[in-house]
């Protein structure tokens, strides 16, 4: 999206997992992201509570995927399983393992399981909530919402 716009990208993780996995301290990671969205465009890829209001104050769209459980857990395990096969970096040498699928307090799966349906009823609060009346929410629940999302952009 962000080079269809021309504009900078910020993926979260890249900046909040630091090497080991270990979280970049709060306050490190508040400055990074007040920093990248002092400019005048730009998108943020990631979630992270600790942040959103940061990025939802300088934000005027906020998109989120919402799309089915059986999906997500597809693509989730699906990418998973590649990235630990070719054993690919992700951010500041980070490699996913077994950990991330099997331990119950690290699985991917299990969160991305556990958490599906509040995600969707947490968007939904925060796109009815006047606070962010100046956002403008658009909700991914399908490859043809994706697609249009892509076109509406590409006429920009």
């Amino acid at each position: 999206m962000a080079a269809r716009l021309g504009v900078p990208w910020l993926e979260l993780d890249s900046i909040f997992h630091m090497r080991g996995w270990t979280p970049r301290p709060r306050e490190e990671f508040r400055a990074e992201v007040d920093r990248f969205t002092a400019a005048d465009g730009w998108v943020v890829d990631g979630n992270y509570s600790g942040v959103r209001d940061l990025v939802w104050a300088r934000a005027d769209t906020v998109v989120y995927f919402d799309l089915p459980r059986h999906t997500v857990m597809r693509r989730l395990l699906a990418r998973t399983l590649r990235r630990m096969a070719t054993g690919a970096e992700l951010w500041n040498g980070n490699k996913e393992s077994f950990r991330f699928l099997l331990d119950k307090d690290e699985s991917i799966l299990r969160y991305a399981w556990t958490k599906h349906a509040s995600f969707s009823e947490e968007y939904a609060r925060a796109a009815a909530d006047p606070a962010n009346g100046h956002l403008r929410f658009v909700r991914v629940a399908s490859r043809a919402d994706f697609d249009r999302l892509v076109r509406a952009a590409d006429k920009n």
